[in-house]
């Protein structure tokens, strides 16, 4: 068994990840800027066997320690919402190329690198765009590395269907931002930490895995189901791009990282796998459905939490 860095490894992916790869037999750094806040992910192995250290995307230096002596290294780096030094730039372009750099600088073995479903360097997204620049630095840095895409994860610390179980509880409205039609192919959590645990196992070959779940619906479907698990009966009112794009202006500009205006461009597109690439079947595993895992984090929106509502809201 090898040593593995996960550079981002105690966010939302990581925490499911790290265990897995300590399951294994590997010795795991879980590279994060803050290693005391991350220490929640020692118990995830035997003792000594996973280890917090400090490493920031932004600073080289620290990430070639970080990646030093590993066999395979991982980059979990990402995020939705740019701030500050934080910019879709710095993370997945200039962040994705230290990092591939790294890895072939001290000689590691593997590395997979974690982008999004859609990247695409013609996107009118911010968001897409970057991924899709960050993945052409990653080929050119280490060519053997194995690219993962995962559509829109879900699981109990998501950012999506949280967001818009939240949004039931509050208002009488669910908006449906084009009309609800564009499709999406959400992916578990757990799906997607098993397909990066098999990869490094088996030891793959690199390429482009994109990975979804198993069912594809629309966004209205998707936040119908959200007022289901929720028990609340909300009104679905379509609203065309350019009202959404006007108010992510405003919510931009707070701090609660609700929607911005990329986001909205976002959702112009499908969320779907391609089927051309290999994907969590080509790696033995059977796709979670939604219907197996909201019911386990969505009921705390619940009036009656775990415990069947007398009524709607």
């Amino acid at each position: 068994m090898g040593k593995v860095t996960v550079i981002g490894g105690a966010g939302f992916v990581g925490r499911y990840l790290v265990g897995r790869l300590a399951e294994q037999g590997h010795a795991v750094r879980v590279a994060v800027r803050d290693p005391e806040a991350a220490s929640f992910v020692k118990p995830m192995g035997d003792v000594g066997q996973v280890q917090p250290i400090q490493a920031n995307i932004r600073n080289e230096a620290s990430i070639v320690r970080a990646v030093a002596g590993a066999d395979c290294v991982i980059n979990l780096a990402g995020i939705m919402f740019p701030g500050g030094s934080q910019s879709f730039r710095a993370v997945h372009e200039v962040g994705a190329a230290t990092v591939a750099l790294a890895a072939a600088g001290t000689g590691a073995g593997q590395l997979i690198h974690v982008s999004a479903l859609g990247a695409d360097e013609e996107s009118a997204s911010n968001y897409a765009r970057s991924k899709a620049v960050g993945e052409a630095a990653v080929r050119a840095a280490y060519p053997d590395a194995a690219i993962i895409r995962p559509a829109t994860i879900f699981g109990p610390e998501d950012k999506f269907f949280n967001l818009f179980a939240r949004i039931a509880t509050l208002s009488p409205v669910m908006p449906l931002f084009g009309g609800g039609r564009n499709k999406m192919q959400p992916v578990y959590v757990g799906d997607v930490a098993q397909a990066i645990a098999t990869i490094v196992r088996n030891e793959m070959p690199g390429g482009i895995y994109e990975l979804g779940g198993p069912q594809v619906l629309s966004m209205a479907a998707l936040m119908a189901m959200v007022c289901e698990q929720t028990g609340r009966n909300r009104l679905m009112l379509p609203a065309p791009f350019f009202a959404a794009k006007i108010k992510a202006f405003f919510l931009q500009l707070t701090p609660w990282n609700i929607l911005t205006m990329d986001q909205v461009e976002l959702l112009k597109t499908d969320n779907v796998v391609g089927g051309d690439l290999p994907g969590l079947g080509d790696l033995g595993i059977t796709p979670t459905t939604l219907d197996a895992v909201l019911p386990n984090y969505l009921y705390r929106f619940r009036k009656a939490g775990r415990l069947p509502s007398a009524e709607q809201a």
